[in-house]
């Protein structure tokens, strides 16, 4: 705190037991109800709070959330700063300011219109997530304190990037953990039934509003769809998961000589469709709607199989409960693809799951080594690019982890 500068006034204070106010002290910005002892003054959402270790001293100041498990989102460790609209318009500024660094002119500015502005808790804005598609902003808003700001967020947005069009997505199950009041968002979409379009590595996209998952497509497996593609040439590929055809996309313009996409969503495999059509690939390309496990043990009882597998799943571990499952599956599916790969066969696999470590995505890669009775060895870690940051502090904004491995 600067000296001669009065200390902000917060509403509520939260004295936390011994342990979780370590990991805050550190930096983490969550607590979770079960980590506070005490809680004094506490009002609605979005009530400022002050947060206390378990002997009473000051440590962070964050917005509350008395409704949801994660109770409080930490915004700043420093107690001179007030947690009001400006605070969170210039934390937007300054997230804003480092894409400009990144795509515009950087390393990261070839061939894309389209990449993340802001990433939550990486970006001091805990709860919101923001893609730009070209003249098109995605806003998602992951929590309910975000209801009193987000047209203030939404306008400096525009200001900022020139943008023409924005819209606004509330996934179900977080609208239902943070009782995200969905119709206070509704007279910011502008154009809600007009398609996107964008461009990427090359390739031009459109994504339909009305079917998106989170902020529209994919933007982090930027850099990893360059990478698994360049294994492709003359393969015949199994993408699992493959959503709206961007990994296919880059394996047919690499020489594949044939892709197989898998997919429950029959409106995703229409747009993967779509894509295809619209960058004019000549590789042969079959989508097939079905749960991809089930269609994994069918291609195995069927004796087929594929030179390069791509396993990109949906998040299977949305808590701590469901680790232990969550680990297994990503297991089950591993070892089904190392079944079912011809030899010189190469595996890309990854996780989107925050909760779980590197260390442990590997470990179920071992495991289905291990039971597949195959040699299997990693050729290539991936991640998440910059304009997705990783906040030293929080393990789980490290959420995408990525293999290539080579089955002679």
């Amino acid at each position: 705190m600067t000296p001669g500068v009065a200390t902000p006034k917060s509403a509520a204070r939260a004295i936390l037991r011994a342990g979780p106010d370590r990991h805050v002290a550190h930096g983490h910005p969550w607590v979770f109800g079960g980590a506070i002892s005490e809680l004094t003054g506490a009002g609605s959402c979005g009530t400022v709070t002050d947060v206390l270790d378990s002997e009473g001293a000051w440590i962070a100041r964050g917005v509350l959330n008395p409704d949801a498990e994660l109770a409080i989102r930490v915004f700043t460790w420093d107690e001179g700063e007030a947690l009001d609209e400006d605070f969170f318009l210039r934390r937007v500024d300054r997230a804003v300011a480092w894409r400009d660094q990144l795509f515009r002119g950087g390393a990261q500015a070839a061939d894309t219109n389209a990449y993340r502005l802001v990433y939550s808790e990486s970006d001091g804005l805990s709860g919101l997530v923001v893609d730009r598609y070209a003249d098109a902003l995605s806003i998602q808003v992951r929590a309910k304190m975000w209801e009193p700001h987000i047209h203030a967020v939404a306008r400096r947005l525009k200001g900022l990037t020139g943008a023409s069009r924005l819209h606004v997505h509330v996934a179900p199950d977080q609208a239902a953990r943070e009782r995200i009041d969905v119709a206070r968002f509704q007279d910011l979409a502008e154009d809600s039934d007009r398609p996107l379009s964008f461009s990427e590595s090359g390739f031009d996209y459109d994504m339909e509003p009305g079917h998106w998952q989170k902020t529209g497509f994919y933007l982090d497996q930027r850099d990893n769809r360059r990478r698994v593609a360049a294994y492709a040439q003359g393969r015949r590929v199994l993408s699992g998961y493959c959503y709206s055809g961007a990994f296919e996309l880059h394996a047919a313009r690499a020489g594949a000589r044939s892709i197989v996409g898998i997919d429950v969503s029959d409106a995703a495999l229409t747009q993967a469709r779509r894509h295809h059509a619209r960058n004019g690939t000549t590789c042969p390309v079959e989508y097939r709607n079905g749960d991809v496990p089930h269609v994994l043990r069918r291609f195995r009882d069927g004796r087929e199989t594929f030179d390069l597998i791509i396993l990109d799943p949906p998040r299977f571990i949305a808590s701590h409960e469901q680790k232990t499952k969550g680990l297994r599956a990503y297991k089950d599916i591993n070892l089904l693809a190392m079944k079912l790969l011809t030899g010189d066969g190469i595996l890309a696999s990854f996780s989107c799951s925050g909760l779980v470590s590197t260390e442990e995505f590997s470990e179920a890669i071992r495991w289905a080594a291990q039971d597949s009775g195959r040699t299997v060895r990693i050729v290539e870690t991936l991640g998440q690019p910059p304009d997705h940051p990783i906040l030293s502090s929080f393990p789980e904004s490290r959420y995408l982890k990525g293999v290539i491995c080579h089955v002679p």
